[in-house]
């Protein structure tokens, strides 16, 4: 069940609303550039993590993988979700209803896709901090190579169902929507299975992960120094990861609670406080690129080599990354 089936969301402005035309053609502009820019951005950082994954040998790991399927989400949702979004906004269009529907089915499927992919990297740091001895025999390329596919099936499903369940003529006005169930329960229950029992599950794991690597800290200075080195990567690379998570869900939480709180509160809240929330929500898009250079300086070499064309100059695939 996806959440984006129960809520009422409006991407035009009235054109019947007591609203000056020279305010209406400035927010479009507006939108236009601050759409346009977060799309570049989205591309460009995201096309950054999946060249560097796919093409230094080193970073060739499990879970490395899994950020791959979640960088090509985030770089689907810059290139197709938000370009459709500004178009829906700035232009009433003959086919909207049909355009409304494919970006509803495209935000549906990349927004499921990325919470299952952070599910499945939760569970991986898991492995890899909890039971260590464990990690490689349970998380193998194989076993990612199913929850990639896990994720995409899952994400893919609900985005069809959305758009089967989304009716065939749309409203004849000049609003964008997206289906809205009569069922205020069947909303909330939507929006708990679909976003807050993962971000339940997933800050349960990470609960449990930092409890676990507070227990390594302190037992450290008795494990030899090539085990502490290894402790200490894995650790790392959860905080990073962990860190990822967490702007996830503060990104998406408010639009998530907005959709619970809108048919309980007989649609009272403004429809601009959605929208704002929904770019919010596909902004984060953006983010990660930015964290894994921060953390990482394996990335941050590699994106250095990627930028400045090394990649392309000499064979550096095999380079060992600092």
């Amino acid at each position: 069940m996806d959440s984006s089936d129960v809520v009422a969301e409006q991407f035009l402005f009235n054109e019947s609303a007591n609203v000056p035309d020279i305010t209406a053609v400035t927010i479009s502009y507006l939108l236009c550039i601050f759409g346009g820019s977060l799309s570049v951005l989205i591309l460009f950082g995201n096309l950054l993590v999946i060249i560097s994954i796919v093409y230094f040998k080193q970073l060739h790991t499990p879970t490395n993988y899994l950020m791959l399927s979640l960088a090509v989400a985030d770089l689907l949702v810059g290139i197709l979700v938000v370009p459709f979004s500004i178009v829906l906004f700035v232009k009433y269009w003959y086919i909207e209803d049909l355009l409304c529907k494919v970006r509803g089915s495209l935000d549906v499927l990349l927004c499921n896709s990325s919470i299952v992919n952070l599910c499945f990297i939760s569970v991986d740091r898991y492995y890899a901090v909890c039971q260590p001895l464990r990690y490689r025999i349970k998380i193998n390329v194989r076993v990612v190579g199913i929850m990639i596919l896990a994720s995409w099936t899952i994400a893919t499903l609900n985005g069809i169902i959305y758009m089967l369940k989304t009716p065939d003529k749309g409203q004849k006005n000049d609003r964008c929507f997206i289906f809205q169930q009569k069922s205020q329960s069947s909303i909330v229950v939507a929006i708990f299975i679909a976003f807050g029992f993962p971000a339940i599950l997933m800050s349960l794991i990470y609960l449990k992960i930092l409890m676990v690597a507070q227990k390594q800290a302190r037992s450290i200075q008795s494990m030899a120094k090539s085990t502490a080195a290894v402790s200490k990567v894995e650790r790392k690379a959860t905080k990073t990861l962990a860190i990822v998570m967490g702007i996830f869900l503060m990104s998406w939480t408010p639009f998530f609670l907005c959709l619970s709180f809108h048919p309980l509160s007989n649609s009272t809240i403004p429809v601009h406080v959605l929208q704002s929330f929904k770019w919010l929500g596909w902004s984060n898009s953006m983010f990660n690129p930015f964290i894994y250079a921060f953390f990482y300086s394996w990335f941050r070499s590699a994106f250095k080599m990627i930028i400045t064309g090394k990649i392309f100059t000499d064979n550096v695939s095999n380079s060992k990354l600092s």
